[in-house]
């Protein structure tokens, strides 16, 4: 995914002028066709993040669309007083792209975990954040970075994730995807999670739970109407997220539910990161696990939904009721 999203931005810069690459102490081989056939618009600067911020900030204020790269931890922990006051402020277009979010970097520990960059990020006006499935989905949202009014941030996953997508629909920024159908339950994931979502989904279907499952690459705006259109329909929601359930994709729903005049009541569970500094080193794929981030984590936590509510005599009334 971190290939294809660079490789676009090279695309992107060969055919507009206005489309310049700012990196902070990244590897020797990073976009290095860039560099050498648009030298004038390619920087590396050095491990000073704030500075590359700053930097970005002073090309867009002259009419200049800027893609900042470097790992999510440091753009948004490290550089939050200059992404505030010196981009979101000014809303100007510089699109922070940020390496490793969520628990891409599990061997480096919880000093380079991006598992609160979502919610410092949804707390900023005018700042859109992005985080697609797929290297699929990344070819067709980068186009749309271009000429979107203000800042992005968008958060790369691993790379070589599989591709879950469909191909021929178009990206539009701002929009979620309803991926399956289900009356059910709805489980509402972004980024990488959504395969997991649709594996879930499928195991659920097995035991005659029918889950539809809502893909949200545009955390901020959140597609409230999307949202709220299924979300009628079902009796529980879980959300699933690579990333604390404070501030994130979680907090996002539940605020939605909050204030949806819904007929009857809906139960919600978040899944994601506890509200701790992950304690263990290892992969990513271990780290979810412990977590319990899995397609195993969301059917448990579906049908731990539905026995709720058929417990206290509901879910059959929201079945029926339903549009």
């Amino acid at each position: 995914m971190r290939k294809t999203c660079l490789d676009c931005v090279y695309e992107i810069a060969k055919h507009d002028k206005r489309v310049f690459f700012l990196g902070s102490d990244l590897g020797i081989g990073t976009l290095q066709q860039f560099k050498a056939e648009i030298p004038d618009r390619y920087f590396m600067e050095g491990v000073s993040e704030a500075n590359l911020i700053g930097m970005a900030a002073g090309l867009a204020l002259e009419g200049k669309i800027v893609y900042a790269n470097t790992i999510a931890t440091f753009l948004t922990r490290r550089c939050f007083e200059q992404v505030a006051l010196d981009l979101c402020l000014h809303n100007v277009k510089v699109r922070l792209i940020g390496n490793g979010g969520g628990l891409v970097y599990a061997p480096l520990g919880p000093t380079h975990l991006a598992t609160e960059d979502i919610a410092i990020f949804r707390a900023l006006p005018r700042m859109t954040i992005l985080a697609p499935a797929d290297a699929g989905e990344m070819r067709r949202m980068m186009p749309q970075t271009v000429d979107h009014p203000g800042p992005i941030y968008i958060r790369l996953a691993k790379g070589g994730d599989p591709i879950v997508t469909e191909p021929n629909v178009a990206f539009t920024i701002g929009k979620a995807y309803p991926m399956r159908e289900g009356s059910d339950a709805l489980i509402v994931t972004t980024g990488v999670m959504l395969k997991r979502g649709l594996d879930a989904a499928a195991q659920l279907s097995v035991k005659s739970i029918e889950a539809a499952v809502l893909h949200v690459p545009t955390i901020k705006p959140l597609d409230q109407a999307a949202f709220l259109e299924l979300a009628a329909r079902v009796p529980v929601v879980v959300t699933v997220e690579e990333h604390t359930i404070n501030g994130g994709l979680g907090s996002a729903v539940a605020e939605l539910l909050a204030e949806a005049d819904f007929a009857g009541p809906k139960r919600l569970k978040r899944i994601g990161i506890p509200d701790v500094f992950p304690d263990k080193y290892g992969s990513q794929d271990s780290l979810l696990a412990r977590y319990n981030i899995t397609p195993e984590g969301i059917c448990s936590a579906v049908e731990g939904l539905l026995s709720k509510k058929e417990n206290d005599g509901t879910a059959q009334e929201f079945r029926h009721a339903a549009p």
